[in-house]
């Protein structure tokens, strides 16, 4: 990233003092979300690039992500490859029926924001698990989980080292390449993230912009070959934890008449999955925290987004469930 294009960060020494307060597991007393707009496939690993060497190779306080089952856990080897790169297995409702906002690695994701260590409930597989499986056969079931009952993956939730963990998320949920650099709405995943854990995450927003004229959708060939030379510009916002105070007030009291406070971390009962309360408080949060990467997008210079951009419906016009150019001249890319 700094070797071949010209890179401008903004608020990276109140992050990296944030990343130094969490070196010690032992002494995190809440997790840490980042949460940006997604413009290109390489933004994650790229943006990771603007943090110091010595913040490089941590990996008890460097982000864990979530990536597509069907692009990057398609067989053994990738599924090792992002796996030890911090990377959750995720399934996507367009492309498996497992997938969804109650899926196995979201329990996970929200655990991994908790203190723990948790052990994942004993789900029985089958033996025709398929090639993505990447279990250790001299671990502990207790240290494995599976997403769709013939899988087997590595339950990072499991080990202590990951209490109060970083997770990085891009709540659009695919790569949005913007002639006006607006955003997508935002999938209510992010929300689970900030109301379930024990403690209310830090909550970072940030701002990417660049990275889509290193790898554009449009591209020409060789596809594959990031264009150098580029700016790329990413601001890091302040901790908003504070704006989510009330929200999460309103969830606890919502468990605990549901569930008189006994439930497990990340594990839902149907009407806390289904009910209207909780359906709107989790609207009502993905709306907070994609106003909160507006804000820092205004901060940044740029003319406000027109309000219908957050709405589904508005994608759903735009023939939002496909890739490639839009009506409105936007890009996408499921990533």
């Amino acid at each position: 990233m700094f070797g071949t294009n010209s890179p401008e960060i903004h608020g990276l020494d109140g992050f990296l003092e944030l990343l130094d307060r969490r070196k010690d597991p032992e002494r995190r007393e809440r997790g840490l979300i980042t949460v940006s707009n997604h413009i290109s496939v390489i933004d994650d690993p790229f943006i990771w690039g603007a943090l110091p060497f010595s913040h490089q190779f941590n990996p008890t306080n460097s982000r864990w992500s979530l990536g597509a089952y069907d692009i990057v856990f398609k067989n053994k080897s990738l599924s090792t490859f992002f796996s030890l790169g911090q990377v959750l297995p995720t399934h996507r409702l367009a492309h498996s029926p497992h997938g969804g906002l109650f899926q196995p690695t979201l329990t996970q994701a929200v655990r991994l924001l908790s203190r723990g260590p948790f052990h994942p409930p004993s789900i029985p597989t089958t033996t025709s698990s398929p090639s993505p499986s990447i279990s250790d056969p001299f671990s502990s079931p207790h240290l494995t989980y599976t997403t769709n009952t013939t899988d087997l993956f590595p339950a990072p939730s499991a080990y202590r080292s990951n209490t109060y963990s970083w997770l990085h998320i891009f709540p659009e949920g695919r790569v949005h390449q913007h002639p006006r650099r607006s955003m997508r709405y935002f999938k209510w995943g992010v929300a689970r993230l900030i109301l379930e854990p024990d403690e209310c995450p830090d909550i970072i927003p940030m701002w990417i912009e660049g990275n889509d004229a290193i790898m554009h959708e449009s591209r020409q060939a060789p596809r594959w070959v990031p264009r150098v030379g580029k700016w790329v510009g990413i601001w890091f916002g302040e901790n908003v934890r504070g704006k989510f105070g009330e929200l999460r007030g309103r969830w606890r009291m919502l468990v605990e008449r549901e569930e008189g406070g006994r439930g497990e971390v990340g594990v839902l009962s149907e009407r806390l999955k289904f009910g209207r309360e909780a359906v709107e408080l989790r609207m009502e949060c993905t709306r907070v925290v994609r106003g909160e990467v507006l804000r820092l997008r205004r901060e940044r210079g740029l003319e406000e987004e027109d309000p219908k951009e957050g709405l589904v419906e508005t994608w759903r016009e735009e023939g939002g469930e496909g890739e490639g150019r839009m009506k409105d001249g936007s890009w996408v890319k499921d990533a």
